[in-house]
């Protein structure tokens, strides 16, 4: 799924927006989740999973193609964890998450 896609969705399932506004309300959400990442806050959504963004130190490593070792600079990754509720959604055990959590999910998959 890209984020064309996703606007599409906002688009035909809401209504009352333009594809504008969609691609508006899309890049608006985005843009709020790498702020809250750039701070350093985790994200939770209920019903999906979270977003956590981890200091990773620089340590030793080796150049697979010639052994040699070299070090790999500090970083910052970004994980995610799904939520129970999806991971059940996703393995089809769809009978003890709530119906809104499974139609948001369903809608994901398109």
């Amino acid at each position: 799924m890209t984020k064309a896609d996703i606007v599409q969705v906002v688009y035909s399932r809401l209504g009352g927006f333009s594809k504008k506004e969609s691609a508006d309300l899309v890049d608006l959400a985005f843009e709020m989740m790498k702020e809250t990442l750039g701070r350093g806050e985790k994200i939770k959504i209920s019903g999906f999973g979270n977003f956590v963004l981890r200091d990773k130190r620089q340590r030793q490593g080796r150049n697979p193609q010639t052994g040699d070792p070299i070090v790999i600079t500090q970083r910052r990754v970004l994980n995610f964890k799904a939520s129970q509720i999806l991971k059940q959604a996703l393995n089809g055990k769809e009978a003890h998450a709530p119906a809104s959590a499974v139609a948001a999910s369903v809608g994901a998959k398109e």
